[in-house]
């Protein structure tokens, strides 16, 4: 029947494949500034396409030079969307079991323990720095290495302790500017710099450290945990997705919950 009509089962793997690759990038640029580009040049390529069906020669050969070199373009325009996406490719591959020894050899953070007393730390730590207002941004990562986030800042290399956190994320501490970046037991680095994302999913009532916190999730596996200096409220961050925390107990459920999901 297919034959009959000209297609071939090919085909429709074909026509299928298209379709989850575009729907995979709809909802990769869903909600930036790029998703307007994105239709833009999607209906470009559907008028070629007619074009090209009307044998119109030279109106195509334009359009085909046009997007020729949109190709390059492309990669300017969207360099991080697609660097988002091939971290999420890669991050997905190295989060299988069989694939961890493959992890390591690579120097990728290992993300299979931290301990209990490492979690109470962190945990008691936000409570104060909630009941202080002091503002804080704690940055875990999991598979993913995080040494070019970590080089921006400066060297630490501490066991978790509830009183270094607080001091180091003291107003007047040299190190509170910025983000500090913890393996499991370990501080290894503070007032390190993390990119900000333009989201427009984020409220408006976040600031930078939230939006830092959801730039660095989306474009790792990392995941954060932020104390607002306005309002006191702890946040904890994964996959660039806030989510108020209520208690230490919904924060510690949190955080062990990602590790054990690697």
């Amino acid at each position: 029947m297919l034959d009959i009509l000209g297609f071939h089962i090919i085909d429709i793997v074909d026509i299928f494949l298209v379709a989850l690759l575009v729907f995979y990038i709809f909802k990769l640029i869903k909600g930036t500034s790029a998703m307007s580009i994105f239709i833009g040049i999607l209906i470009l390529y559907v008028v070629w396409i007619v074009v090209k069906a009307l044998d119109m020669k030279l109106l195509s050969s334009i359009l085909g030079q046009v997007l020729g070199v949109g190709v390059i373009a492309l990669i300017i325009l969207f360099q991080q969307e697609i660097r988002r996406a091939l971290v999420h490719i890669g991050n997905n591959y190295l989060q299988r079991k069989g694939l961890r020894r493959f992890s390591k050899l690579f120097g990728s953070a290992s993300a299979n323990a931290i301990s209990a007393e490492s979690l109470d730390e962190i945990t008691q730590a936000c409570r104060a720095m909630s009941e202080t207002r002091t503002g804080a941004l704690i940055v875990m990562p999991h598979i993913s290495s995080l040494d070019y986030i970590i080089k921006t800042g400066d060297t630490v290399d501490a066991r978790i302790n509830r009183r270094l956190i607080e001091n180091i994320f003291f107003k007047n501490s040299p190190l509170h500017d910025g983000a500090m970046i913890i393996v499991p037991d370990r501080i290894v680095a503070a007032r390190c710099t993390l990119p900000i994302v333009e989201n427009p999913d984020i409220p408006a009532q976040y600031g930078l450290r939230h939006r830092a916190a959801c730039a660095v999730t989306m474009d790792s596996d990392a995941t954060a945990v932020v104390v607002s200096e306005e309002t006191g409220g702890i946040s904890f961050v994964c996959g660039g997705k806030l989510k108020t925390i209520a208690s230490l107990t919904e924060l510690r459920l949190a955080i062990e919950k990602s590790y054990k999901l690697d």
